[in-house]
């Protein structure tokens, strides 16, 4: 079982200026829960029992919201508000379940995970990127769990995007597709969309094996001057198994404008005390 996962929230969120400037961008509401909260329950879902932040400068607001609030715990107790002190603290992780390192630098993703591997230790783990919430009837890393249980080895979640946008994502070099696991063969990041070998990009959901540690030591630099966690991940490739998981659900980029407010209109409108009034709301603008 996949038992820890790690979540590399020390970007600058740039993509989001200037509302990111003094909030974190994993901090920012989706309706009524900030990003990152949406990653830690689907993670919880998984089995996830410990979870580490690979934080930087600037964001110790994220420790603050997964830590109680006794003033504010007491406040709501005592004008008997139970149900927003059950929202506040219901969800909290038991104490010892969170573990919080730093990214001192920002050389790229596969330097924020190589961060924390003194708190993985010598067992597979997760890695979810935050910006990437997902929809699903079933959590989209409970998927990846279950496939790993039948596969072993790497998993990353995939999913189809149109060619011109392969130069921003990693992308799969397929042996293999069944319509829901697809061999890998090879993996580039930010190909041209003219060499692109597919387009399966990888999105932010990995199951890797604690090897990929020994080549990020490496501090090997790729796309961009930074040490990317594709690279690293391509060079396991023939090593143990490797799989691309077509995962059921609905991903909203939440790094971008737009794919924030979908997400914002798609969790109001799945909800039934929201639902009627987002419909009201967006018929008003058509």
């Amino acid at each position: 079982m996949i038992r820890t996962a790690v979540f590399p929230v020390a970007g600058l969120g740039t993509r989001m200026l200037p509302a990111t400037k003094a909030i974190p961008k994993e901090m920012l509401p989706v309706v009524d829960k900030p990003i990152i909260q949406y990653a830690f329950e689907e993670a919880r879902a998984a089995g996830i029992e410990h979870f580490i932040f690979v934080t930087g400068r600037g964001k110790t607001v994220i420790e603050d919201h997964f830590d109680r609030a006794y003033e504010l715990d007491d406040a709501l107790l005592k004008k008997d508000k139970m149900a927003e002190l059950q929202s506040v603290a219901a969800w909290l992780p038991a104490p010892g379940e969170l573990s919080y390192t730093r990214q001192q630098e920002p050389l790229g993703l596969g330097h924020a995970v190589w961060c924390a591997r003194h708190l993985v230790g010598d067992q597979p783990f997760a890695v979810i990127l935050v910006d990437d919430l997902i929809m699903s009837e079933v959590p989209c890393l409970k998927q990846m769990v279950e496939a790993h249980a039948e596969t072993g080895g790497n998993i990353v979640a995939v999913e189809e995007v149109p060619r011109e946008h392969t130069n921003r994502y990693g992308v799969l070099d397929p042996a293999g597709d069944d319509g829901r696991l697809v061999g890998v063969r090879g993996l580039v990041e930010k190909p041209d969309p003219a060499k692109a070998p597919s387009r399966l990009a990888v999105i932010g959901r990995y199951i890797l094996l604690p090897e990929v540690f020994e080549h990020l030591e490496l501090h090997q630099t790729g796309a961009g001057g930074e040490i990317q966690l594709t690279d690293a991940m391509a060079r396991m490739i023939g090593r143990q198994p490797f799989h691309g998981l077509r995962f059921a659900g609905q991903r909203f980029d939440c790094g971008s404008r737009m794919g924030y407010l979908e997400a914002i209109i798609a969790c109001a409108s799945a909800r039934e005390d929201l639902r009627a009034g987002m419909r009201t709301i967006l018929e008003r603008y058509r």
